[in-house]
């Protein structure tokens, strides 16, 4: 059944093996007013093991039925009415419940159908050039190979910091895995539409199922799954970093370096777009950026760029900053102020915080320079746009750019591409004027997610 709507809240009901599910319990979703927006059902532990031996049970979706169902999906995600909300009313309670720019929500929904009508291409991008998709592709009989899933049942437990997060686990449903999505409770319209489209669709519901919980319920769902991505902070990321079957997804720490060979002035669109776009709260955002040279007229730059970006409601459709309540927001900025102790403020020295009379406070951007590509500052990644600007030299080397999902790299350097391309724990390098937050279907986020969720089995033999 579709959410039911009085005039305010919407209800959120799970996604379960039989259908929608409204429990007794549910969490009060508020804007960032404090408004209540929605009431999300919390299904208790028993209903996950039984929802995971339900999923266990199915069987995948047809490869057959794949581009047509995935084409379906992604139009009804972007343009249609699923659950009872046409994507205006879904994209303005994502603004208002989760502070991101109207702009940035509508941007992601059109981005998101496009991942969702591209899923199983993409998903079979990452196949070994040597293995058959399965027993029915005739390449079999010439490599012996084939590709095969290491498990059948997949969970997702998601963030809320940005409706692109769920592009990733399509691919885990198009590869034949079974999927559990838990969703965050900042944010839970984004999963519930997305389940909902790929439902409408032709996805079975013992395929793919919505399972909100409480926090300590969110590990039965995570446990109870062959593999599992979860995202979160350097905690969650200690918290699995043992457990083989799940992949944690933890703060991007994403950087650009600019080496003397190339002037910073002719890419000031580009920086600026890397560290405020999408509103500064993506993983991909840039978080540090290392020059070789003096990096104050860089930092001053910037800083010049972002002051004068307006403080707005986030549904207000010229906002480009973050919301958050005021509470948390004013907690943020007394955090900022503490870690920044020691570096120059360009922006954002005496607070981020920025009230709107309402409730809510705008998240202010900050620029702040280092003495060092050393500082530990350049380890600080927040949700808004937040970033260290650092002198580099050869000297530094590569350690001060490690631990990063995105580097872009403004060099004409081949000798120093080269190194940072073999530095393993840089999971992605741009060269030249790239943002750091471009993605595509079909390219690599943090390697391919068919990379955890598949391996290559050796096959002799023809089957009768």
């Amino acid at each position: 059944m579709p959410p039911v709507r009085t005039t305010d809240p919407v209800y959120l009901d799970a996604l379960g093996p039989r259908g929608a599910y409204r429990t007794r319990v549910s969490s009060t979703v508020t804007d960032v007013t404090g408004a209540e927006t929605a009431r999300l059902s919390l299904v208790p532990p028993v209903f996950v093991s039984r929802a995971t031996a339900a999923l266990r049970q199915a069987p995948p979706i047809p490869a057959a039925d794949l581009e047509g169902l995935f084409a379906a999906a992604g139009e009804a995600f972007a343009a249609g009415t699923v659950g009872g909300l046409s994507v205006r009313e879904y994209e303005r309670l994502v603004s208002r419940t989760s502070g991101t720019p109207l702009a940035v929500v509508r941007a992601a929904t059109r981005g998101t159908a496009h991942f969702v009508r591209q899923a199983p291409s993409s998903a079979d991008r990452g196949r070994p050039r040597g293995a058959a998709g399965g027993l029915s592709d005739p390449a079999v009989h010439e490599t012996h190979t084939v590709w095969a899933r290491r498990g059948d049942v997949f969970a997702v437990n998601a963030s809320g910091n940005h409706p692109g997060v769920h592009r990733v686990w399509l691919e885990a449903l198009a590869l034949g895995y079974r999927v559990a999505v838990r969703p965050s409770r900042r944010e839970p319209f984004t999963p519930y539409r997305l389940v909902a489209a790929l439902r409408r669709a032709g996805v079975r519901d013992d395929q793919l199922m919505l399972l909100p919980t409480d926090h300590r319920t969110a590990d039965t769902v995570v446990r109870g799954a062959d593999r599992a991505v979860v995202y979160g902070g350097d905690d969650v990321v200690a918290m699995y970093a043992h457990d083989a079957r799940v992949l944690p997804q933890g703060p991007g720490r994403s950087k650009i370096l600019i080496t003397a060979d190339t002037d910073w002035r002719d890419h000031v669109d580009t920086i600026v777009a890397s560290v405020a776009g999408e509103g500064g709260t993506a993983c991909v955002n840039a978080t540090a950026i290392l020059v070789e040279g003096d990096p104050a007229p860089l930092a001053e730059a910037i800083a010049a760029r972002l002051s004068v970006w307006p403080s707005l409601p986030p549904q207000d459709e010229r906002a480009l900053l973050p919301v958050l309540p005021q509470e948390r927001a004013h907690a943020l900025s007394a955090y900022l102020k503490t870690v920044s102790a020691g570096t120059h403020a360009w922006l954002g020295g005496e607070g981020i915080a920025d009230d709107l009379g309402d409730g809510s406070a705008v998240l202010r951007p900050a620029v702040h320079q280092t003495e060092s590509a050393h500082a530990v500052q350049l380890r600080t990644e927040l949700p808004f746009p937040c970033v260290w600007v650092a002198p580099w030299s050869r000297s530094d080397g590569v350690a001060p750019l490690r631990d990063t999902l995105v580097l872009s790299a403004l060099t004409r350097d081949r000798d120093l591409l080269e190194a940072l391309l073999a530095e393993p724990t840089i999971a992605n390098l741009y060269v030249g004027d790239q943002p750091t937050y471009a993605m595509a279907p079909g390219v690599p986020h943090d390697s391919y997610l068919s990379d955890f969720l598949m391996r290559s089995k050796a096959v002799f033999g023809r089957p009768s």
